[in-house]
């Protein structure tokens, strides 16, 4: 009686030198190369195929095999002990054929469980979608009271003061100041009519804000060009005096 062997099928030569790693139990990284081309001509010489192509696959396999074999089985010479293993070109296209198969594996899967889900579009009546359900005021305020109601209240007003910063609610309000250029101007021409000379100090001091000072600034600087006042100073470092050249003046302050 003759031995019937049963030939598991596999996709080329790659599938089925990844089987017969597995079947071994070797690391990829370190391939038994003589057993592994024994077994994998083995496989050849059992296999029966119609199609020369794939089978030729298989047969360009095993001489790359055998080609290893043949290097891996000479000796090495002393001064070429940094050659490349000659399995490392078989190793990554072992490397990069399993990841890919894994990859056809989850995209299977995948394709499988979206063959379980069924879509329907929807279909509920205009009248369905617009139905509200009444709701009866009566028995929504049934059980509240004022006790209640003041509770509700209180709540509602504790969650307002939560929301309160409370390093920026002690700022105080800040209002925009309406100063102009031409207003202090005109407030300039007047008090440089009453007054003969005043110090340029003095003027700043009188100013109630920051925007106040800069904009009497600018206003003695035009006043300046039209010639209506002159600034002074004697000294570097000394005050600064202003001398009116409209006409009229009355006193010096």
């Amino acid at each position: 009686m003759d031995l019937q062997v049963k030939l598991e099928t596999f996709e080329g030569p790659l599938d089925l030198l990844l089987h017969l790693l597995e079947k071994n139990k070797v690391n990829i990284y370190d391939i038994p190369i003589v057993e592994i081309t024994n077994q994998y001509m083995e496989y050849i010489r059992q296999m029966q195929r119609e199609d020369l192509n794939i089978m030729s696959e298989f047969l360009v396999m095993a001489a790359t095999l055998l080609d290893i074999k043949s290097r891996m089985l000479l000796p090495a010479e002393a001064e070429d002990e940094e050659a490349e293993d000659p399995r490392t070109e078989l190793v990554e296209q072992l490397l990069q054929y399993k990841m890919y198969k894994y990859m056809s594996y989850e995209l299977k899967d995948r394709q499988m469980d979206a063959g379980r889900l069924l879509f329907k579009m929807p279909s509920i009546p205009e009248e369905v979608k617009k139905y509200e359900q009444p709701v009866d005021l009566d028995e929504l305020t049934a059980d509240l009271n004022l006790q209640k109601l003041n509770q509700i209240f209180q709540s509602v007003m504790k969650k307002q003061v939560d929301k309160i910063d409370p390093i920026r609610s002690k700022f105080g309000k800040i209002e925009k100041e309406e100063v102009s250029v031409e207003d202090k101007m005109e407030y300039l021409e007047i008090y440089a009519k009453n007054h003969t000379s005043f110090r340029f100090r003095s003027l700043l001091e009188r100013q109630r804000s920051r925007t106040e000072v800069i904009v009497t600034f600018l206003a003695v600087l035009e006043l300046m060009k039209t010639g209506k006042i002159s600034i002074t100073q004697e000294h570097l470092f000394d005050e600064i005096l202003i001398r009116s050249n409209i006409k009229d003046p009355v006193k010096v302050s």
